[in-house]
């Protein structure tokens, strides 16, 4: 769980730069990446084995979900069409790259503990 909230506070970091640098791109919306949902099972992966139902009473796996999904809300839009906000981003870049330090001591601390 640690390795991927780190990826995506890396793909956050990414979307959330490209905001930045289109702060001035007419008609330009920001993106952000929708949160990570830990209470849902993981996604297969790519050369996982299928899980097979050897009795009628066992669930259903679910089907594979992308990668990170994008979460569009509405956004205050300037004249040229861009609602990019700057003072939002860099909060939004500021409690990310907080999470991802408190993310990666915890990683590298379980990792001291093997």
């Amino acid at each position: 769980m640690l390795r991927t909230r780190m990826q995506w506070q890396q793909e956050r970091q990414k979307v959330l730069s490209d905001n930045v640098a289109n702060a001035d791109t007419p008609n330009y919306r920001p993106r952000d990446l929708a949160p990570l949902d830990f209470t849902k099972p993981a996604p297969a992966t790519e050369g996982s084995v299928p899980l097979v139902r050897t009795n009628p009473l066992h669930l259903a796996g679910l089907a594979p979900a992308s990668s990170f999904a994008t979460n569009r809300n509405g956004y205050e839009v300037r004249p040229v069409g861009n609602a990019v906000n700057l003072e939002d981003q860099m909060l939004k870049v500021a409690a990310n790259q907080m999470d991802y330090q408190a993310v990666t001591t915890l990683y590298s601390r379980s990792l001291g503990l093997i």
